[in-house]
């Protein structure tokens, strides 16, 4: 297993060993023991799949308190992660990476940072662990097109939930920001 930093101080690729042969694969996608060695010391609590379609963006969403450690657990994604902390010197720099399930790279992601992603393949599994229970934390929720942020998506209209939609982020056209539940 790999642990690498990326250009966002505290978002880390990680690239599992995979060990093939003619039956197949393994991957061992989760070692407490191995993790905590890289420095990476989050306590999970829950597990989520999501199951999402070609075409879909899933927006950039995060909260102040939530680690995740993401994955595509079957199909292919454009994964993005946004610094959403106003007080870090990396504040709307971004990174994108390309995960799936022949690749079982995984992206670990403090709280402070947000994380959306595109289905490229016809259907996508999305894992993550996560520190916190679903909805115990205020989320935020920045527009996947903010100009403010300029991310380079491989898309230029997708299939986007309400929450994503620019008119529900806030009554103001401009706004980019919002806490919700």
């Amino acid at each position: 297993m790999k642990i690498e930093e990326t250009d966002l101080k505290g978002v880390y690729l990680i690239k599992p060993d995979i060990f093939e042969d003619f039956r197949g694969n393994y991957t061992e996608v989760y070692n407490i023991e191995k993790y905590k060695a890289a420095g990476l010391n989050a306590d999970f609590v829950q597990d989520d799949l999501s199951t999402t379609y070609k075409g879909v963006l899933r927006g950039i969403h995060g909260d102040p308190k939530t680690c995740k450690l993401v994955q595509c657990a079957y199909g292919r994604i454009y994964q993005v992660v946004v610094n959403c902390d106003p007080d870090s010197d990396q504040f709307q720099k971004w990174e994108a990476f390309l995960l799936s399930d022949t690749n079982r790279y995984q992206v670990y992601i403090p709280p402070m940072f947000g994380n959306g992603f595109y289905v490229l393949s016809d259907v996508a599994v999305y894992s993550y662990k996560q520190t916190t229970y679903y909805g115990d934390a205020r989320q935020f929720t920045y527009r996947w097109n903010d100009p403010a942020i300029g991310i380079k998506w491989p898309v230029h209209n997708p299939i986007l939930s309400s929450r994503d939609e620019p008119e529900s982020m806030k009554e103001e056209e401009n706004a980019r920001f919002y806490f919700g539940k």
